[in-house]
């Protein structure tokens, strides 16, 4: 593995953790809030916004993609390129997910 694989699959597991660690956070509901119904909505909407199922959203969308970010490396690591098909469905299931829970999320609201 040359020097540049190397320093790609530390990016890309790095990149992985971070995912993770706000993936978590936001389990928790701790720290901004990365969703854009929080970005976009104005301060009158925030403050009547429950947050709670925007924390959920962005959690489960943010550990998705950490372990799409995970197969890379993996791949990278490996040195295998079919390992990248696992990626496919993990972010087919991130978008599903997101249309999904929005709409859910759009019609108790």
């Amino acid at each position: 593995m040359s020097t540049g694989e190397q320093i790609a699959a530390g990016i890309l597991f790095a990149a992985a953790g971070c995912m993770l660690f706000f993936g978590i956070r936001h389990f928790m509901e701790k720290g901004t809030l990365l969703n854009n119904a929080w970005f976009w909505a104005s301060d009158t909407e925030r403050k009547g916004l429950d947050k709670k199922p925007y924390y959920r959203q962005s959690a489960i969308v943010l550990c998705i993609l950490s372990a799409v970010f995970a197969v890379i490396g993996l791949s990278v690591v490996l040195q295998n390129s079919r390992i990248c098909f696992a990626e496919i469905p993990l972010i087919t299931a991130a978008v599903v997910y997101a249309a999904v829970s929005s709409a859910k999320i759009n019609r108790k609201s």
